[in-house]
């Protein structure tokens, strides 16, 4: 739908660099063979609004009959949200979904008191480009224990906002007067923004965190140029516009209201209380599927990823509070 953005602009040359608070550069890690560079959590930064992890899968490309297969694994006091560039992933998990997503789709699933899931390769589509996103957002306190779900939307189904060289697809909340169709918790927004070379756009200013992050080509914001590969957070409250370089641009801009609580993130496990945290450790090592927090996925139940041993997980506890890293180090 059409949109004015020209009554939000303001001149990204104009913008103070004391406007970005804090510059990430992800930190590549494996995951079994295939690697992703993670933003969110860094020790500059450990939140951004609500969204607590924030890993970039590719761009790569798999070679003729090479697969990714992320075995069953469990989650608790977050939601997951999947959304590719490039590829497919096929999801299924414990609550008994089973759904391919391909690009431009959403992939929302909200973990709550305890799920599981894997991703896999389509069967009939291994090798071949892979490129997505996959964050996490925290739940709010009272959310934490909620009952597990998911939801997928299609590409089609998302609302796009196009004007002057913009087209900006939400992804999930709330921006510029448009709703994203996943039920969330929490003030939230999410969008997958393309620009052609020299065209400006607007960082919403109604939400308190706001941040984005470059995937394609490159962007100017208060005089510097920032290329593929890096996130910015912005101050709250600054009126915050960048703009697209020769090549144009390509970026996930995300953010919204921060938590009133500290949260603890140990591996997959996300809670404003480290004592869930422990108890849903103890509850996947003991393997106890159905009698507990966890089962396995429906039709993916054959295999499951351990959970590490403590201080050689993927993620050390650490205590990510909602005005931590407000300086950058």
């Amino acid at each position: 739908m059409s949109w004015n953005p020209d009554q939000l602009l303001t001149d990204p040359d104009l913008v103070a660099a004391s406007s970005i608070e804090t510059l990430l550069v992800p930190r590549a890690r494996d995951i079994g063979g295939f690697e992703v560079r993670r933003a969110l959590p860094a020790p500059k930064r450990q939140m951004v609004g609500p969204f607590i992890f924030f890993d970039q899968m590719g761009p790569a490309e798999l070679l003729t009959g090479e697969r990714i297969d992320v075995r069953p694994h469990p989650h608790i006091g977050l939601g997951t949200v999947t959304y590719l560039y490039e590829g497919a992933f096929h999801h299924r998990d414990s609550i008994g979904s089973d759904q391919v997503i391909r690009p431009g789709d959403v992939n929302w699933m909200v973990a709550g008191r305890g799920v599981s899931h894997s991703e896999r390769s389509p069967s009939a589509e291994a090798g071949g480009p892979l490129h997505g996103i996959q964050t996490w957002i925290a739940l709010p306190a009272g959310n934490e224990d909620t009952t597990p779900a998911f939801q997928h939307f299609p590409k089609d189904g998302l609302p796009v906002l196009e004007a002057h060289g913009i087209t900006a697809r939400l992804i999930l909340g709330t921006a510029f007067g448009e709703t994203a169709p996943a039920a969330i918790f929490s003030e939230t927004f999410y969008l997958d923004v393309s620009l052609a070379p020299g065209a400006a756009f607007p960082l919403p200013d109604n939400h308190e965190d706001r941040g984005l992050h470059v995937t394609h080509g490159s962007l100017e914001v208060a005089g510097e140029t920032y290329e593929a590969g890096r996130m910015m957070v912005f101050r709250p409250g600054d009126r915050i516009s960048v703009r697209a370089g020769e090549q144009g641009a390509r970026f996930l801009a995300l953010g919204g209201a921060t938590l009133p609580e500290p949260r603890y993130i140990w591996w997959n496990f996300v809670s404003s209380s480290p004592e869930k945290i422990e108890a849903a450790k103890l509850d996947w090592r003991r393997g106890d599927w159905g009698k507990g927090l966890f089962e396995l996925p429906t039709g993916d139940a054959a295999e499951h990823i351990p959970a590490p041993e403590d201080g050689t997980g993927r993620m050390t506890p650490m205590r990510a509070g909602p005005r931590e890293g407000r300086k950058s180090q």
